[in-house]
C-alpha cells in the first residue's frame, strides 16, 4: 500500500513538472520579425509604429555591426570574431540573436536590428486581436512584455556598452515613442 502511495504521489509530482513547465508556454511563443508586426502597425491610424521604427537608430542597430569601427572594439574587447558574429554585441543590436531558430518565424530576420520583439515580447501571439488590444491578456498566456521603463532600455544602454554615449532616457523615449492615438 505504502509503495502504491509513493508510486501515486510520484507521478503526481512528474505530471506536474511536465505539464506546467515554462519552456511548454516559451516554446508556443515565436519571433516573427518587425515585417510581420508591421502590416498592422503601419498607418497613421494605427500611429504608424512601423515609420517611427524604421526611422530610428535601433532600425539600423545591426547594420552598425558591419562597420569597421565595430571590428575594431570588438578586438579591443578580446573577441576573436568579427562584432557581427559576436553574442556580445548581436545581444544588443538585435532582437532574438540568443534564440533558438525553432522560435523564428521564416519571416524573422535578425538582419533588420532591435525590432519589436525586443521590447513586447515574441509576436506569434499578438496575431489575435483579443490579445493586441488587451495587455492583462497577453500577459496571461505568457507573453513577456516590458513596460519601456528606463531600467529595461539600460539592459543594453549602459556604461559597460563599448560604445556608451551618456543615456538620457526621457530624451530618447521621445524620440521612440510611438502609441496608439486616442490610447
Amino acid at each position: 500500500m505504502v509503495t502504491r502511495l509513493i508510486l501515486f504521489i510520484g507521478l503526481i509530482f512528474s505530471f506536474n513538472l511536465f505539464a506546467f513547465s515554462p519552456t511548454d508556454t516559451a516554446a508556443t511563443h515565436k519571433f516573427v520579425g518587425v515585417k510581420t508586426c508591421g502590416m498592422c502597425h503601419k498607418s497613421e491610424k494605427q500611429g504608424n509604429q512601423l515609420g517611427v521604427w524604421e526611422k530610428s537608430m535601433h532600425a539600423k542597430a545591426y547594420e552598425t555591426l558591419k562597420t569597421e569601427k565595430a571590428d575594431k572594439i570588438a578586438k579591443e574587447k578580446g573577441f576573436t570574431t568579427p562584432a557581427v558574429q559576436t553574442e556580445a554585441c548581436l545581444k544588443c543590436h538585435t532582437s532574438g540573436s540568443n534564440v533558438a531558430a525553432e522560435f523564428k518565424e521564416a519571416k524573422f530576420n535578425i538582419e533588420d536590428g532591435v525590432q519589436c520583439e525586443t521590447c513586447h515580447g515574441p509576436g506569434s501571439d499578438y496575431k489575435s486581436l483579443k490579445v493586441m488590444k488587451d495587455k492583462e491578456l497577453a500577459m496571461k498566456n505568457g507573453l513577456e512584455m516590458h513596460d519601456n521603463t528606463e531600467e529595461f532600455c539600460k539592459s543594453c544602454h549602459n556604461p559597460e556598452s563599448p560604445t556608451f554615449v551618456e543615456f538620457n532616457f526621457k530624451e530618447s523615449w521621445d524620440k521612440i515613442k510611438h502609441p496608439i492615438p486616442g490610447k
